[in-house]
């Protein structure tokens, strides 16, 4: 086990090719996986929030639901919706990364827009009144809303980065952990444990713990950073 961690700690002082390799995948998946599900999930959650229309109840609840929406089942449906005789088999992205951001996409945006929707209302119900006497639409007071919650909807980005970036089940479907092409931190934690490569494991664990850690003390200095100017 010492042995283990020395190596662990040669991979890490070093800048290991394989570990910056990995971590720069799971990185750039993650990211552009939680970009998609910001952009679609936001204006998502924010237009149920202030819009009332008939069965927006079922909505809301469905939307919850989807917040824990199994990875291994979304990775098995795009995965028979990508394969060779699915519906989209013709654009081959099966087993690329692009198929693995798709996988993050899906689950990081129902997260977002739960809660966001919460967010949204619960700014709605200071403002709602005054923005509903100014006779704006639903779109334009959700818009107003969202950039009055900017700073609280930080908590729906972190969620759903932590989300994307710790994912496994999904992506591991999808992707096929191909060494060099599809392999992320959490499949190649996976694997090397099975095959006995703890320093790898480790490294590469100590790494996602690292990212982790980064994304949230930025964003708390950020948050903190607005409190004092904008109060």
């Amino acid at each position: 086990m010492s042995q283990a961690f020395q190596e662990t700690f040669f991979r890490l002082w070093t800048l290991d090719r394989d570990v910056l390799a990995i971590a720069w995948l799971s990185l750039r998946v993650s990211l552009t996986a939680v970009g998609i599900g910001l952009l679609l999930g936001i204006p998502l959650g924010a237009l149920i929030a202030v819009a009332r229309f008939p069965g927006r109840d079922a909505l809301v609840g469905l939307l919850n639901t989807f917040m824990g929406l199994p990875p291994v089942i979304v990775g098995l449906i795009l995965y028979l919706a990508l394969s060779r005789s699915g519906p989209l088999g013709a654009l081959g992205l099966l087993f690329t990364p692009t198929a693995m951001v798709a996988a993050q996409a899906v689950l990081a945006t129902p997260l977002v827009a739960a809660l966001t929707r919460q967010v949204i209302a619960d700014a709605e119900a200071h403002l709602g009144e005054q923005l509903r006497s100014l006779r704006l639409s639903a779109p334009r007071r959700a818009g107003v809303l969202i950039y009055d919650a900017r700073f609280s909807l930080f908590t729906a980005a972190l969620a759903a980065f932590g989300r994307a970036i710790s994912e496994i089940g999904a992506v591991l479907v999808v992707g096929g952990n191909i060494d060099g092409h599809t392999r992320t931190m959490t499949t190649a934690i996976s694997l090397e444990t099975q095959k006995g490569d703890l320093s790898l494991a480790l490294a590469l664990g100590a790494v996602l713990m690292g990212l982790v850690l980064a994304v949230n003390a930025a964003a708390a200095l950020l948050r903190g950073h607005a409190a004092r100017a904008y109060g």
